[in-house]
């Protein structure tokens, strides 16, 4: 498609799990190197410290940070304007690293909203909280410097191509250039000028991202005492255990997945586990610690507060969730698909049931790679019993004849998934045992078309489900093709010079 594609992850080490004991005092901080001057940072979004060694911030605070050795927290100063603190601030402190962005940074404004689809940066705008003339400014993600302009024109949104000169200045109209976008903004700020609206206040950022561990303290000891967890709802139950919404350290909610005893051996899950905490996306469940020192085993991950996929369908029904809010599910699953794919990476049970719903329609994929160190006898594919609710119908057909598992099995299973969410929940192949659909599936027999589903995306169904595994589309195919569904040609930009007076 001549698609530049944007890494959005990799691998970090993998340390070997140990005890992080709770009566233990915590370690103090690294000494601190003396700061670099100009190394100044600015917060896009709150955050309250997990732990004594945090700081909390506000968006707009702007740090100094001391030590840059990790990743994914860093040690910062809070830079107290004319020397007044709030009461109670803590001045130094870990921060995550996923919150700042460097200061007087192109990133670092309000409007700016990075490498973004147009279709996305709809889905924002309209969000009830955003109101007449607000907008944003995003990055092609295909054409790294491409900009363009989105504007709530009040239920629509326009876009305008923000083009350059040769000297690097922009414009959407070259009867007014700026040197600089924050040029450009302050002007369409005070006068419309041929745009369809003044602009407002910046799009409202609602995707707060999740720091990338529960503290500082858990990047390399990530086996804690399960004495800092607290049980505080039961948001589900399935085969292999229970769902919890809980509390870690008094201070971060969080997701634990409780597994029956016996349904893993240790070992074999802290090798899997080790791997999965690695991977890192925002459409992937992050893991964040895990309890495996006794019965029941603890998987912690971050929460998402409105269940399962499966779940949120079925109570739906079609009252709020449409098509376009069905393509946008699929598509944020064969996003984070795609990038399990790059890190060569098996699924192995991608069904509505094991993806989860956040705040604002954020749906990310979870529980990818439990399946293959569940013990074998709790699995057992080719059981046809209706109780053992095991995954035959998600189930690639060669993966169930030889237990061969690839990235084109998940390919298939995305398929069933598509059906899922174009149904609302229900169940595939409904009224067949697992060992009829083997066979009709043999013979040539796939899901008929729902009558509510569109031909385009039947034919992506039917493509996820070629007998040659090779013959199907790839997470990447189906990411591009599903977030294009809606995408029109670059004639439905807007031209500054209609509105021009």
């Amino acid at each position: 498609s001549g698609r530049v594609l944007r890494e959005e992850g990799a691998f970090l080490t993998c340390y070997l799990p140990c005890v992080v004991c709770a009566d233990d005092p915590p370690l103090p901080p690294p000494s601190l190197p003396p700061a670099k001057q100009g190394c100044k940072f600015v917060a896009l979004f709150d955050y309250q410290a997990r732990t004594e060694e945090d700081l909390s911030f506000r968006a707009g605070d702007k740090f100094e940070v001391l030590d840059r050795s990790q990743d994914s927290w860093w040690i910062a100063r809070l830079l107290v304007e004319n020397g007044f603190a709030r009461p109670g601030q803590k001045l130094q402190g870990y921060i995550p690293t996923n919150y700042v962005v460097p200061d007087q940074s192109i990133e670092a404004e309000p409007w700016f909203f990075g490498a973004m689809k147009r279709a996305d940066a709809e889905k924002h705008l309209l969000y009830p909280d955003n109101q007449y003339g607000a907008f944003l400014i995003r990055e092609s993600e295909s054409q790294r410097g491409i900009f363009s302009l989105s504007v709530r024109d009040d239920q629509t949104v326009k876009h305008y191509l923000i083009k350059q000169m040769d000297n690097g200045d922009f414009f959407v109209s070259r009867r007014k250039t700026f040197q600089t976008l924050r040029a450009f903004v302050r002007h369409y700020s005070t006068s419309s000028d041929g745009l369809c609206v003044k602009l407002g206040k910046p799009c409202i950022k609602t995707e707060v991202p999740a720091p990338l561990e529960l503290s500082y303290q858990t990047i390399d000891q990530w086996e804690i005492d399960r004495n800092s967890l607290q049980l505080l709802k039961r948001l589900g139950s399935g085969q292999f255990g229970e769902v919890w919404e809980g509390l870690w350290n008094n201070t971060t909610p969080v997701a634990i997945k409780t597994l029956k005893p016996g349904s893993m051996d240790p070992k074999d899950f802290l090798r899997e586990a080790q791997i999965m905490k690695s991977l890192r996306h925002p459409k992937l469940i992050q893991l964040y610690a895990v309890c495996t020192l006794e019965d029941p085993i603890y998987i912690i991950t971050e929460l998402m507060r409105h269940g399962s996929l499966l779940e949120y369908l079925q109570n739906d029904g079609g009252l709020r969730i449409h098509l376009p809010q069905q393509v946008d599910m699929a598509a944020q699953v064969a996003a984070g698909m795609a990038y399990l794919e790059s890190q060569n990476y098996i699924h192995r049970d991608l069904a509505a049931r094991n993806v989860l719903v956040g705040e604002h329609n954020v749906y990310k994929v979870a529980d990818f790679g439990l399946a293959r160190v569940f013990k074998l006898e709790n699995e057992n594919v080719y059981e046809a019993k209706h109780e053992t609710k095991l995954p035959v119908k998600w189930t690639a057909p060669e993966a169930i004849r030889s237990n061969k598992f690839s990235i084109k099995s998940d390919v298939w299973s995305f398929g069933i998934l598509l059906f899922e969410i174009i149904t609302y929940g229900k169940m595939p192949y409904a009224g067949m045992m697992g060992f009829q659909v083997l066979q009709k599936l043999d013979q040539g027999y796939r899901i008929p078309q729902p009558a509510n589903c569109p031909q385009e995306l039947y034919n992506i169904m039917l493509q996820c489900w070629n007998d040659k595994p090779n013959d199907r589309p790839t997470f990447e195919t189906l990411r591009w093709s599903l977030e294009d569904y809606y995408e029109m040609d670059s004639t439905s930009y807007a031209d500054a010079n209609t509105f021009m007076e």
